[in-house]
């Protein structure tokens, strides 16, 4: 990663930090900023947004918000902020996949529960192992669903034995 990358991650990571010192309720302002066209900005290639400072960002977001509002939550502390939005954003950049992917792979809550655990790691390490969480969560939700088809067809052909 170039020394232009990692200043992205750092600008994301002080956006972050920011909206927390705005108040904004964090994993709510987390999902909205991940979703949003600002977001999709980003993470083009090159992108005039990506020169913009992370205050401008901030007043883009929100105004692309309109009058939907955050739903009331908790306000992380500005190290937690901060790491959480360099880290998506390093993922991003890493990865190639968009914010929103990332967003579905590592939740608000997924991160704000590795935070002590991953915050000390290299962020290449992170990621990896943050996607391999998802892997192999995805795997267990996918033989739930087997088992449970798999079930319910047993139901069916039994229903259809006693006829």
């Amino acid at each position: 990663m170039d020394g232009l990358q990692l200043k992205l991650c750092d600008m994301q990571g002080r956006l972050f930090a920011r909206a927390g010192g705005r108040g904004l309720p964090s994993a709510a302002f987390i999902r909205l900023f991940l979703t949003s066209e600002t977001a999709r900005a980003l993470d083009a290639a090159y992108h005039p947004a990506q020169w913009m400072g992370e205050a401008y960002l901030l007043e883009e977001v929100l105004a692309d918000m309109g009058d939907a509002e955050l739903e009331a939550g908790e306000v992380f502390p500005p190290d937690e902020l901060y790491w959480m939005g360099a880290i998506y954003r390093y993922w991003q950049i890493r990865t190639g996949e968009s914010s929103a992917q990332i967003l579905r792979q590592a939740s608000v809550k997924t991160m704000r529960a590795g935070f002590m655990r991953f915050h000390p790691m290299a962020p290449e390490l992170v990621v990896d192992a943050l996607r391999e969480n998802h892997r192999r969560e995805s795997q267990v939700v996918k033989a739930r669903r087997a088992r449970k088809k798999l079930a319910m067809s047993g139901a069916d052909n039994a229903v259809h034995a006693e006829n």
